[in-house]
C-alpha cells in the first residue's frame, strides 16, 4: 500500500501543489496525469525514495530493500555504460534469492517474453529506443517488488511492444502488486484502468479516469 500524508514537493522550497493525501491499496493500478512540469515524475521519484519531499511523508507497506521497483525515463540512463543488454535485464534480480540455474532460466524467459533473445549481447548504445525500453521493462519483470512505479512506460514502444507491456501490467495487477503509471496517453489509459491522479497547481484530484478523459478539452490540458 502507498499512503501520502500532507505531501508537498517541488524545487527551491516552492511546492508545485497543495498538500496531497492519497491511499493506494495493493492490487491497484493508477495513472498519474497532468501537464508537462506539473510534478508527475518528481512525485514518482519521491514514492521510490529517490527524492525527499518538501513537507509531509510517504508510507509504503513493503520491505525496505527490494520492495519497490522504479522504471525511469530513458534519458536518465547512461547509454555509454559498458554493459550488455542481458546484464541490464539481469539487474532485476537485485535482492532476489535464486540459484544460478534458476536465474539463467528466468533471464532467458524474460528475454524471450520481451522479444530480446537475439539482442542479449548487444551494448546499450546500439539499441533503438524501443529495444532499450523493452529491456528496461524486462528488468522490471524479473523483480519481486510489490510496488511498481513506471515513468512513461509506453515511450518508444511500437504497437506490439505496447501489447506486451499491458499484458504484463495485467499480470502484475492480478498478483496483487500496487502499480502507478505516469503517462500522457489518456485515450489508451481510459480503456485499461479505472483510477487516475491528476496533478495541477490548483491541487491533486484522485478520481475515475473517465472523469478526465470524457472531453477533448480536458485531454489537451493534461497531455
Amino acid at each position: 500500500m502507498i499512503q501520502c500524508c500532507g505531501l508537498q514537493w517541488g524545487a527551491n522550497g516552492r511546492s508545485l501543489t497543495p498538500p496531497l493525501d492519497l491511499q493506494l491499496v495493493p492490487g491497484s493500478l493508477t495513472a498519474m496525469i497532468g501537464r508537462n512540469g506539473s510534478g508527475k515524475s518528481s512525485l514518482l521519484k519521491i514514492m521510490a525514495g529517490l527524492n525527499q519531499p518538501l513537507r509531509g511523508q510517504v508510507k509504503i507497506s513493503t520491505p525496505l530493500l527490494g520492495g519497490i521497483s522504479y522504471l525511469p525515463q530513458q534519458q536518465e540512463l547512461d547509454r555509454q555504460f559498458p554493459i550488455r543488454l542481458a546484464e541490464l535485464v539481469s539487474a532485476g534480480f537485485w535482492r532476489t534469492r535464486v540459484s544460478r540455474r534458476e536465474r539463467q532460466v528466468r533471464l532467458q524467459q524474460a528475454l524471450s517474453d520481451w522479444g530480446l533473445l537475439e539482442l542479449e549481447k548487444q551494448s546499450l548504445e546500439v539499441l533503438s529506443g524501443g529495444e532499450l525500453q523493452r529491456a528496461l521493462l524486462a528488468r522490471l519483470s524479473l523483480t519481486a517488488a510489490q510496488v511498481l512505479l513506471l515513468d512513461e512506460p509506453e515511450v518508444a514502444l511500437d504497437e506490439h511492444g505496447q501489447q506486451l507491456l499491458w499484458q504484463h501490467i495485467a499480470r502484475w495487477k492480478q498478483q496483487g502488486r500496487t502499480i502507478v503509471i505516469v503517462s500522457h496517453n489518456l485515450a489508451s489509459l481510459n480503456q485499461k484502468l479505472d483510477m487516475a491522479l491528476m496533478i495541477s497547481s490548483n491541487g491533486c484530484i484522485f478520481a475515475p479516469i473517465d472523469q478526465f478523459s470524457s472531453n477533448c478539452q480536458t485531454l489537451e490540458e493534461v497531455a
